[in-house]
């Protein structure tokens, strides 16, 4: 399966009391390659999980892969800023409509798809999600 992850996967993934841990454990169980993510979508699921070193565990054990640099899409990401300011957008969910643009074929595995529902990809395209149902 190929896919960009946003923080709530990772943070359901590595937290047994979230209510999306087990979507998350059995969307796990059937990823073949890393997911793709930024930098910032770690340092958020850091944050939330409160536990830096089982998010590094995650890359660390191939889980994740960080594959994007802010630097090198700063107009972009701006653009993108710009254009969802009514959404307030942060720059993980930013970062992570670019590199849907960048990886095309990867759907986005997200918790959160009411934003990423609104979002689009290369202006008018709507973004492909993996989301648990709806509860």
């Amino acid at each position: 399966m190929d896919a960009i992850t946003d923080t709530g996967f990772l943070v359901a993934f590595g937290s047994r009391n979230d209510h999306y841990h087990e979507w998350a454990v059995q969307l796990a169980q059937r990823i073949t390659e890393p997911l793709l993510t930024c930098d910032a979508v770690l340092a958020e699921a850091a944050f939330h999980l409160g536990d830096a070193a089982l998010v590094l565990d995650f890359v660390r054990t191939g889980l994740v892969q960080s594959v994007f640099t802010i630097s090198d899409h700063v107009l972009r990401l701006t653009e993108l800023a710009n254009k969802y300011r009514d959404r307030r957008p942060d720059i993980a969910d930013l970062c992570l409509i670019r590199m849907s643009e960048l990886h095309p074929k990867h759907a986005v595995s997200t918790t959160d798809a009411s934003d990423f529902r609104v979002y689009r990809r290369n202006r008018r395209e709507a973004i492909p999600l993996i989301h648990p149902p709806k509860r």
